[in-house]
């Protein structure tokens, strides 16, 4: 699984989808909204936690359909079908690679770009609190949807419609969290239903994620 993840890691980066294309899909989000809403700081303030949320969301979306299409393009996705891995093995190193290459750079950048959107200094912490909490969850949900569109060509528009539906809960609890711990309020519910959703995801997509690759691999 080692092996797996490295190889995924450097897939990744060589193909041009790792962390350099989220990031900068990030920060062109963050730097085009005042642009949009005008600079007006209190404003800015206010829509800061869900303006974050929503860019580290779209962020995840653009290297999701490079997670098996990769190795459906060279012949690896039937190599690694026939290893002693199994399939659910599989699809959460491939989860866990795409979260180490973009969820995680993200989670690291979200406060920093923060500062663009006069983020309040409460918020800094519970921002980066609900990305480490709520970005597994996108990754998972995005590997399931990346299952589901391995065999299409140009799947990516059909991939995203249906992946972002499944994102809305995981949306609205991060954001939620970012906005009561800026305004100082209690976060305590927003961060555990975001865990309990990551946590039930990792437990149960992986299953759904394997099953639907058999059945597009026959």
């Amino acid at each position: 699984m080692i092996a797996l993840l490295a190889r995924d890691l450097r897939l990744a980066v060589r193909a041009g989808g790792g962390f350099g294309l989220g990031l900068a899909f990030f920060l062109i989000v963050t730097v085009m909204v005042p642009f949009g809403v005008g600079p007006e700081t209190a404003l800015l303030a206010r829509i800061a936690p869900g303006v974050l949320w929503i860019g580290a969301l779209l962020a995840c979306l653009l290297s999701l359909d490079r997670i098996f299409a990769l190795d459906r393009e060279d012949g690896s996705l039937d190599l690694l079908a026939t290893a002693p891995l199994p399939m659910e093995g599989i699809v959460t190193v491939k989860a866990l690679a795409h979260w180490i290459t973009t969820g995680l750079p993200l989670v690291i950048a979200a406060p920093l770009l923060g500062v663009l959107l006069s983020l309040p200094a409460p918020g800094y912490l519970w921002l980066f609190a609900s990305l480490v909490a709520g970005t597994p969850a996108l990754s998972v949900i995005g590997t399931f949807g990346a299952a589901l569109t391995v065999g299409l060509k140009r799947g990516g528009l059909l991939m995203s419609l249906l992946v972002l539906p499944l994102y809305v809960p995981t949306l609205i609890f991060g954001a939620e969290a970012a906005r009561r711990g800026a305004e100082g309020l209690a976060v305590q519910t927003p961060l555990l239903m975001l865990g309990g959703i990551s946590a039930g995801a990792l437990a149960l997509l992986p299953f759904a994620s394997a099953a639907v690759l058999r059945i597009n691999l026959r």
